[in-house]
């Protein structure tokens, strides 16, 4: 069994999805941010970044201790690693993999990330922000969209790459960009959106999320950190 530390962010359906491809049983502890649950001292432990998602692994492949480990782009090449499933054993189909799992967690994340911060949530619309992560989410998808069009998935056969990466394009709306722009893009999207797993992953998080909520409260949370501690 695997405990799966979780919300319904981008960054959590990559694990859900993950999960449910693999059909590894496991149970989910929700972690409200809206509510400042990730600065739980219990959660910290797990995930000393407060941020989800996370997981416990209590049947790691070694046969010890439980094993935790954060950040998802690590979690999603750990299960990777111990199912053997959705990464290649090819030292070249291997490399390719992490480098598009990596482009996610380097660009395409952070920038459509900032890019729903300053277009959603900034208390001040400054154009030149919105304007720049706009801007970069637009190349990133194109970079995205020349990718597939040599290929069906991102790196050869469905993988950790293409679950890493379709969580973010989910979000193409509210991130001012039009799909009908990129359509190779597009075409691997709904691919990846008929997937039983998938489905069954973003069905999961209605479940666990019924009444998202952003209030003043919640952003100070969210985005009001400081080394020195959390906003009060």
């Amino acid at each position: 069994m695997l405990d799966l530390y979780y919300w319904t962010t981008p960054n959590g359906h990559k694990i859900t999805i993950f999960l449910e491809e693999a059909q590894i049983p496991y149970r989910i502890v929700p972690v409200n941010i809206s509510k400042g649950e990730q600065f739980a001292p219990e959660f910290l432990r797990i995930s000393p970044n407060n941020r989800i998602p996370a997981i416990v692994d209590h049947d790691p492949a070694d046969g010890g201790a439980p094993v935790s480990v954060f950040e998802s782009g690590a979690i999603l090449l750990y299960l990777a690693e111990k199912t053997g499933k959705f990464i290649p054993e090819t030292l070249r189909g291997r490399t390719e993999v992490l480098e598009w799992l990596f482009w996610q967690m380097a660009g395409l994340g952070p920038m459509a990330g900032q890019n729903h911060h300053f277009g959603h949530y900034a208390p001040e619309k400054i154009p030149y922000a919105i304007d720049r992560y706009v801007k970069e989410t637009n190349r990133l998808y194109g970079v995205l969209n020349k990718r597939l069009s040599e290929r069906e998935y991102i790196a050869g056969d469905y993988g950790i790459a293409d679950m890493a990466c379709y969580p973010w394009i989910v979000l193409w709306q509210r991130q001012q960009q039009k799909l009908d722009d990129f359509p190779n893009l597009k075409r691997w999207f709904e691919v990846i959106a008929a997937r039983p797993a998938v489905e069954r992953a973003y069905r999961l998080a209605k479940e666990i999320n019924t009444v998202p909520t952003v209030t003043d409260e919640s952003k100070a949370l969210l985005f009001g950190q400081t080394a020195s501690g959390t906003p009060k």
